[in-house]
């Protein structure tokens, strides 16, 4: 028996054209908004969804074309760690080439093809951590570090399939397919076809979710739609051509990523980028239309799709909204967006320079002294610096023991040394550069490396009360001296900065009744200056003796010691709610709390497996006695 369906989901005025088409449907006049569907019709799409708005072709696909989960294809769910603070870090925290840390895909924003790896979990001896873990699933661990494919579980854009390198671990919100025989081609074909706009409406019909957009929704791409949704066998020809397609359309993808500094496929910031020659966005989106352009037309023939389902699955495969980041993954776009937040030019060209001056990035790459690497293959493992990093072994801009000031004339004088990096390139020096450093970076610097509820800035201000002295520390150098370092060396040694004010201002006491009126003013801002060195170099030396940083640790737990020394209020915030954390055992986890409270994490560890792997102390674990089986009643 045919049903008739009324479509009036997506259109503003419900009630006006409800009525248009209950008219047109009288008069037996056509109505684009009017279906006429046997029910028993639905039951060709797993789930039987009201799918009316497909045409019975398109219905049929699912029966003549074999499912995703056939021919040695695989799709599935991934690593749910239960604590992911504990056991997620951002790829910039951690030391480099660190085995304990392993690349882990958890979703993000829409990105088809290609989407930088920005997190790495805890994977050490096989995650022997993570297994004893309460609360934490290791699925599917087999398919573990190999090359594959994977997508956003939960977003309000559409489906976007990207190649998923070696030695990667995938999250249960960013889950995977794999192809029995890991043949980067073949990955390569099946990339295109499912992110062909005939995969992505074969999707929806299964989510009966083709008029959610319209209403704001989340899609929600569970492995079981995808594992039930038809992908055609491929010719030799075909799979080279749709491989050859989803390479480039990777290889478009991540250089226009080569702009973000945090990104693994960075070179220069956007201001420099074009120096290397292959950075023109506009044409990059023109060839990435037409690459896809040709990918839904080999695939509309793959599937069968005539004109009418043609337009129909384009129509659909249009309505994304790119600039909406994972809605189960953060409400706020700037803490889990698969690309950075986006910087003004000057902005990051400074950005750079501050990297340059603290021997992270190599300004060489500007000046053409040295050529950026070739570019990998989609499925190469992660690199452990990107192409834009110093390469091990090159000699940095400017030698430092990791920290930088904010101090005019010092030789260490971030401002300067920015400034220098600038005139090396032969790029324009903004003016006022040191109100920006003093006013505007750090903020910027925080939202730029603040992903996915992680907040891990790499270069530190440790500031006065009132900010006229600022020590920078770069946090991948930091350690156990470093703190020391700063007060003899910077605040309070015969070149520090006490020093210097102390003895202007005997000098100008020495000059007594000829002291100007300007004299005094000086003296007098000298004098708080000196009260806040001392207060800073106090607070620093009360830290120092039990302060043992550990990378491992990450940046927020890191930096919770030294939360008063931060002056930037959302941070100071953060920190000092973590250093309560911290003191009350919430994370005895952390290298830091062994140092802090030794004997407290000790006595956890006899209970706590996985916190006595996380301390190397499984020797104190005491496995607990099995629980006696109650005795059958004889008499029941």
């Amino acid at each position: 028996m045919v049903t008739t369906f009324l479509r009036l989901l997506a259109d503003p005025d419900k009630a006006g054209n409800l009525l248009a088409s209950c008219i047109s449907l009288r008069l037996g006049v056509d109505d684009e908004r009017v279906f006429e569907v046997e029910p028993s019709a639905f039951k060709k799409v797993p789930g039987a969804p009201f799918a009316y708005w497909a045409s019975e072709k398109v219905r049929s696909v699912f029966k003549t074309i074999p499912a995703f989960e056939s021919s040695g294809r695989s799709a599935r769910q991934g690593l749910a760690t239960a604590e992911d603070f504990r056991f997620l870090r951002l790829s910039w925290e951690v030391k480099e080439g660190v085995e304990r840390w392993v690349g882990f895909a958890k979703g993000g924003s829409y990105t088809p093809f290609y989407a930088d790896i920005y997190l790495c979990v805890n994977w050490m001896n096989g995650g022997a951590e993570l297994r004893v873990f309460a609360g934490s699933v290791i699925r599917n661990p087999d398919y573990y570090l190999r090359p594959g494919i994977t997508w956003s579980l939960r977003t309000k854009s559409r489906l976007s399939m990207r190649a998923l390198p070696k030695d990667c671990i995938y999250s249960h919100k960013g889950p995977a397919a794999f192809l029995e025989c890991d043949a980067s081609e073949e990955i390569l074909a099946l990339i295109s076809i499912s992110s062909s706009s005939s995969f992505y409406s074969l999707v929806e019909l299964q989510l009966a979710a083709a008029d959610l957009r319209a209403g704001g929704a989340a899609h929600s791409f569970e492995v079981g739609v995808i594992q039930k949704t038809p992908a055609p066998y491929l010719g030799n020809e075909e799979k080279v051509l749709l491989a050859a397609l989803a390479r480039r359309a990777w290889s478009l993808r991540r250089t226009l990523d080569t702009i973000e500094e945090t990104s693994h496929a960075f070179h220069l910031p956007a201001a420099l980028r074009s120096r290397l020659g292959d950075y023109d966005p506009p044409a990059i989106d023109v060839e990435l239309s037409g690459l896809q352009a040709e990918i839904d037309a080999i695939a509309f023939d793959l599937y069968g799709f005539d004109e009418a389902d043609r337009a129909a699955a384009l129509r659909s495969a249009g309505m994304v909204d790119e600039d909406v980041s994972d809605g189960a993954e953060a409400p706020d776009d700037s803490e889990d967006n698969g690309s950075a937040t986006p910087l003004d030019q000057t902005a990051g060209l400074l950005s750079w320079a501050v990297g340059v001056a603290f021997g992270r990035f190599d300004w060489r790459l500007a000046t053409g002294e040295r050529a950026p690497p070739p570019e990998p293959e989609p499925f190469d493992p992660l690199p452990a610096k990107s192409p834009g990093m110093l390469p091990d072994g090159a000699a940095s801009f400017h030698s430092h023991v990791g920290i930088l000031v904010d101090d005019q004339g010092h030789p260490h004088d971030l401002l300067r040394l920015s400034e220098e990096v600038l005139a090396r390139v032969d790029a324009p020096v903004p003016a006022d550069i040191r109100s920006w450093l003093q006013r505007d970076f750090f903020p910027l610097h925080l939202k730029q490396y603040s992903k996915s509820r992680r907040k891990a800035p790499i270069y530190w201000p440790l500031s006065t009360a009132s900010g006229d002295y600022t020590l920078w520390l770069y946090y991948p150098s930091l350690t156990a001296q470093t703190l020391y370092t700063a007060v003899n060396d910077f605040i309070e040694g015969p070149n520090g900065k006490l020093s210097q004010v102390r003895r202007d201002i005997a000098s100008l006491r020495d000059k007594g009744s000829a002291r100007s009126r300007d004299d005094d003013r000086v003296l007098e801002t000298l004098q708080s200056l000196e009260l806040e060195l001392s207060e800073l170099r106090d607070l620093v030396l009360q830290i120092a003796p039990t302060y043992c940083p550990n990378h491992d640790d990450g940046v927020q737990i890191t930096a919770a010691p030294l939360w008063e020394l931060f002056r930037n209020k959302p941070l100071q915030k953060v920190l000092k709610e973590t250093w309560a954390k911290l003191k009350k055992g919430d994370y005895d986890w952390a290298h830091l709390a062994m140092a802090y409270w030794p004997e407290r994490v000790r006595e956890k560890c006899k209970t706590d497996k996985s916190l006595a792997i996380a301390h190397d102390l499984e020797h104190l674990y005491v496995e607990p006695k099995p629980k006696a089986r109650g005795k059958k009643n004889i008499n029941s």
